[in-house]
């Protein structure tokens, strides 16, 4: 499982400089990503940005809470006999109640920022650029040497990454 940890440094090249850092110690290139204010997110490539939000999350904890409530309401449902609802019908509800929970909470999901930028949302305000690292585990204490060495400055922030 990886980890995400998270650095800030002060412009564009200290965080071009600390990614040739991170490359050369062994973090893969896809691992790396940036979170800037909008007036410098212009100078970061596209494939370096942080654009998720807590679409896959809460997509999960919907179809899961979804799916409890369908299949409370499906039994339930199967209790009043006068209704007619076999068990099939209540595994139905279920199903139903996970996509509808899934579909909903995705989309609350997807208009929050991600974790990382509102957690240090002062920072990206400021004006400096964060640099957000998806490591392997056993990288993490190397990700925060080289870091540190390059002269970023580590944040409070390391926590799993999602679906991985």
């Amino acid at each position: 499982m990886k980890k995400r940890v998270v650095f800030s440094v002060d412009d564009v090249a200290g965080a071009r400089a600390a990614m040739d850092q991170l490359r050369a110690a062994g973090i893969a290139d896809q691992s790396i990503s940036l979170i800037a204010r909008s007036d410098k997110s212009e100078m970061i490539p596209d494939d370096r940005k942080v654009v998720e939000g807590d679409f896959y999350p809460a997509a999960a904890k919907g179809a899961a809470g979804g799916a409890a409530l369908g299949l409370v309401a499906g039994l339930v449902a199967v209790a009043i006999p006068p209704l007619g609802i076999t068990f099939a019908g209540a595994l139905a509800m279920a199903v139903g109640g996970s996509v509808l929970g899934a579909w909903s909470t995705a989309l609350s999901g997807s208009a929050l920022d991600d974790p990382v930028r509102r957690q240090f949302e002062d920072e990206v305000q400021a004006g400096r650029i964060l640099v957000v690292v998806d490591a392997e585990e056993e990288q993490v204490g190397l990700t925060y040497r080289t870091m540190v060495a390059s002269g970023a400055k580590p944040l409070p922030f390391e926590r799993p990454t999602a679906m991985t």
